[in-house]
């Protein structure tokens, strides 16, 4: 169970100025719900993301993984709780190493180690069943060096390394963004897959409309550091892109509304 309370985020920009990300954002996610987050750029839905991974450290607010306050803990910290794939197919991992050896090291995270990996048979045995079990014949490929590979394979192996050790929060930053469709197709297949086989808690945003109606238990709108929609259940359900896209613009204008009055009534009490 994943437990938000009162999220707070503002930037500091050149000038003096400053942004806010995140304007008090509560969100609970259950345990093996799959939520997508969609929004307009500045949102603040990649902003969440980073504070709940510990890459910011939130204004005010709590973050509670499993029923443990996570809030002050620092991202590598969270390693061990947390998994994450980036949108970039390139990060997380290491282009120069083998498959197997990111695999080992992704195995590793959070827990004390050497300098040594300890690859050993057993464990190639076991990246190679977890490979096979993404259907895109990558099984062979363990000692092929991550840098060869095409970025949706890359970005295959990355969701595996982010859940060999089953992680108590997936997080998935516009994974498939940078990639054609048809890789990003096929990647959200295995991530659904994967998603759906280990019951993941899983908070997954997506520049897609589609993807946000057609993957996942429950889709969250974000506008100007808000959350301006929940939809889960029969009130999700048959819902388009059309009709997300019209609900959307009609949500934004009633945000930007609530936001001008904040402004408003803080400059009145400055």
């Amino acid at each position: 169970m994943i437990e938000i309370s009162g999220l707070e985020k503002t930037f500091d920009q050149p000038g003096g100025d400053q942004t806010i990300a995140l304007r008090g954002v509560d969100l609970s996610i259950a345990a093996g719900q799959f939520v997508s987050v969609i929004g307009s750029n500045g949102s603040g839905k990649s902003t969440i993301l980073n504070v709940i991974a510990g890459t910011y450290r939130p204004d005010a607010g709590s973050i509670q993984i499993a029923a443990t306050d996570v809030t002050r803990w620092p991202e590598h910290k969270r390693a061990k709780l947390v998994g994450r794939v980036f949108q970039d197919p390139f990060k997380g991992t290491c282009p120069s190493m083998t498959v197997a050896e990111n695999l080992r090291m992704a195995e590793l995270r959070g827990r004390r180690r050497g300098l040594r990996l300890g690859l050993n048979r057993g464990s190639r045995v076991r990246y190679r069943e977890a490979l096979a079990s993404l259907g895109m014949r990558l099984e062979g490929r363990l000692d092929a060096s991550m840098g060869t590979l095409s970025g949706g394979q890359r970005q295959a192996i990355t969701l595996l390394m982010a859940t060999l050790t089953r992680p108590e929060l997936l997080l998935l930053d516009e994974h498939t963004a940078a990639l054609d469709p048809r890789a990003e197709e096929q990647i959200m297949r295995v991530t659904d897959q994967v998603v759906r086989s280990q019951s993941l808690t899983t908070l997954m945003v997506t520049h897609s409309m589609e993807q946000a109606v057609r993957f996942g238990d429950r889709t969250i709108m974000m506008h100007r550091g808000l959350i301006v929609a929940d939809l889960s259940g029969e009130e999700r359900r048959g819902v388009t892109e059309s009709d997300l896209l019209m609900r959307f613009s009609e949500l934004r204008y009633t945000a930007e509304m609530r936001v001008t009055k904040d402004l408003l009534a803080g400059a009145a009490a400055g």
